[in-house]
Parts: C-alpha cells; structure tokens; sequence
C-alpha cells in the first residue's frame, strides 16, 4: 500500500493520508513531481514508456517523475524518482513550474536537472520504460515540434521550452 499526503489546493498539507489506487475525497489533491533531464553537453534524455502502462505505452517521454511519498517534499520526491527511473543521482534541480489538475486532483511541480553522468549509466526502472536515448538539442527541439510528444508532459514544460526558443 502506497501513502501520499493529501494536500490543499494552495500546495499546503491537508493533515490527510490518501491511499493510491483509492479515490481521493474532493477538495484534496496529492503531490506529483517530474523532471526533464538534459545533459552538460546539452543533449537531453529521452525513455520510452514500457509497453504495459496504461497511458501512452510505447511512447517516447521527457521526463521521469511520480507521486510523492508520505512525508516527501517536492525535492526529495524528483530526487527519489530520477534516481528510481534512471539511476541519475543528483542535487541540482531548477523548478520550472507549478500546475494544478482539478480533473486529477493532483498539484505537479516540474524540474530540470543538468547533469554530467555517464551517458551509459543510466538504468531503467522495470515497469516503467524499456529503452531510452540522448539526443542533441536539435533532435530534441524536433521531438517537441513533433507531435509526437505527451501533450500534457509538453503543455507542463511551455514556458521552458518557449525560453529556450524550442516550440517552433
């Protein structure tokens, strides 16, 4: 059984355990952290989601990241899930943006992370992806401008991908 902490819509903590997989009572939502990984040489990390999940199997993805434990802040939360997703540990995280989803009732905070890893160190978590790839930046403004992207992963990253003059 997976605990998360219910939290109010303004992002502060409701005093409330949720339980995943049950229906979370109105009014609370549970905390849910991704982070885009781009490399020191400025490619950018890219894994493709195990064929058996239930949304978007199959398809190539940005970012790692999950539900925040009970008891995880918004940072230990992208620590714990790049390092479970990808086997990159790091410190480093630039929060990019905040959403909140009504429809999921869910509050998504969003990251990048610069990191110098091994290229070939990157290990992925089993249920979750089953290949992955660096790209340029070339390669991966063209996989944004694609339409080949999750369009809510690429709705949550707009304003960092419009600063970096990625969304053509």
């Amino acid at each position: 059984m997976e605990l998360w902490d219910g939290y109010h819509k303004d992002g502060t903590l409701a005093g409330t355990d949720l339980i995943r997989g049950e229906g979370i009572p109105q009014g609370l939502y549970h905390l849910v952290c991704e982070v885009l990984v781009r490399h020191a040489d400025g490619s950018y990390l890219l894994m493709r989601r195990a064929e058996t999940k239930p949304n978007y199997g199959g398809y190539w993805e940005a970012t790692a990241g999950g539900s925040a434990l009970k008891g995880e802040d918004k940072l230990a939360c992208v620590k714990r899930e790049l390092f479970e997703e990808t086997g990159i540990s790091a410190n480093d995280f630039t929060e990019l943006a905040r959403f909140v989803f009504d429809d999921s009732q869910c509050i998504f905070h969003t990251f990048l992370c610069v990191t110098d890893c091994e290229k070939v160190s990157v290990r992925l978590q089993d249920g979750e992806a089953d290949a992955y790839k660096w790209v340029t930046e070339k390669d991966f403004i063209a996989f944004v401008n694609s339409g080949k992207m999750i369009e809510r992963q690429k709705k949550r990253y707009s304003k960092y991908f419009m600063e970096k003059g990625y969304i053509l």
